[in-house]
């Protein structure tokens, strides 16, 4: 007698009303600057295709060498390197033949940059917005979230321009009162999801035997990335689940590398997790892989709905 398979646990996800076929996708940085890459993640099983995030001119970035792999991560100080927002904007229709969602990171280095790229890609065929509040790596540049006065400023400004789901990310916080001040300026804006969290910025890994830093950019201080800042990014996530209404969806971002690592940001509360270092190092290969590692996860746990264990995080 032939056994019958078990059904495989459902992995789809929505976030701001936008339906995912799976709980991974890439995360904006790695691989997907230029049309290729952007087709490649099409081709891939990541979840959806995030760019990398574009300023209003072409940028090369910071010099060389800028990133650095590491023993559980990497350090890197990339400098914003991109096409510039109008190539996106016309390369986007060309990826629509993927049948999955379009999500355009922008990082403008001014308010007024923001406004101008948000109102333009209103009008595209991007599926969700993301605007980057937390580059730490452009020299001269603060991150905007760090500024609680300018971050109320910038939503006033770029939420007025359409329907397309826009959202946030954030740079990590360290303190509650720091969660609560953010989510309450979140809540009094239409902002329909968050992304947390960005490389942790400004930290420095010296080469002992060079007696250098390993990068180049800005005296050797980069952002931190990979493992060493999942137990941040599953704090943060965890946070803002317990602060934001329901309705604002949150992708958890920082370390994944594995199923165990998105089944952690699961149950910290994260609607899909990005997957950034891991997909630098690896390649397309990691989105299969890890759903896969997921899906066994519940399947053990027999949970048949990622919805199942979203949030579920067992107090001790």
């Amino acid at each position: 007698m032939t056994k019958t398979q078990p059904n495989k646990p459902n992995l789809s996800s929505t976030v701001a009303e936008v339906n995912f076929a799976s709980y991974i996708l890439n995360a904006s940085g790695p691989r997907c600057t230029t049309e290729a890459e952007l087709h490649n993640l099409g081709q891939s099983e990541s979840a959806a295709i995030m760019t990398k995030s574009c300023t209003l001119l072409a940028r090369e970035g910071n010099p060389e060498p800028r990133y650095k792999a590491l023993p559980q991560g990497s350090i890197q100080s990339m400098g914003l390197p991109n096409l510039g927002y109008k190539a996106y904007l016309d390369m986007l229709p060309r990826l629509t033949q993927y049948n999955k969602p379009l999500i355009v990171s922008i990082s403008g280095l001014s308010i007024n940059d923001n406004v101008e790229m948000v109102s333009a890609f209103q009008k595209s065929a991007a599926d969700l917005l993301e605007v980057n509040f937390s580059c730490p790596n452009v020299p001269g540049k603060p991150q905007l979230g760090y500024d609680f006065e300018q971050t109320d400023k910038a939503l006033a400004a770029i939420t007025k321009f359409g329907d397309k789901p826009l959202g946030i990310k954030l740079p990590a916080y360290f303190d509650f009162n720091h969660f609560e001040t953010v989510a309450n300026i979140l809540k009094k804006y239409p902002v329909k999801f968050i992304s947390s969290i960005n490389s942790i910025g400004n930290t420095l890994v010296i080469d002992p035997e060079t007696e250098s830093p390993v990068i180049k950019p800005k005296a050797g201080f980069g952002g931190l990335c990979g493992s060493y800042i999942k137990p941040i990014g599953l704090a943060n996530v965890n946070a803002f689940r317990q602060l934001l209404p329901k309705e604002i969806s949150i992708f958890g971002v920082g370390g994944i590398y594995s199923g165990s690592d998105a089944f952690e940001y699961l149950l910290a509360g994260a609607d899909a997790v990005q997957v950034a270092t891991c997909y630098q190092e690896q390649g397309t290969e990691c989105f299969s892989r890890i759903s896969n590692e997921l899906s066994q996860i519940l399947s053990r746990k027999n949970y048949q709905d990622i919805n199942d264990a979203k949030g579920a995080l067992k107090l001790l």
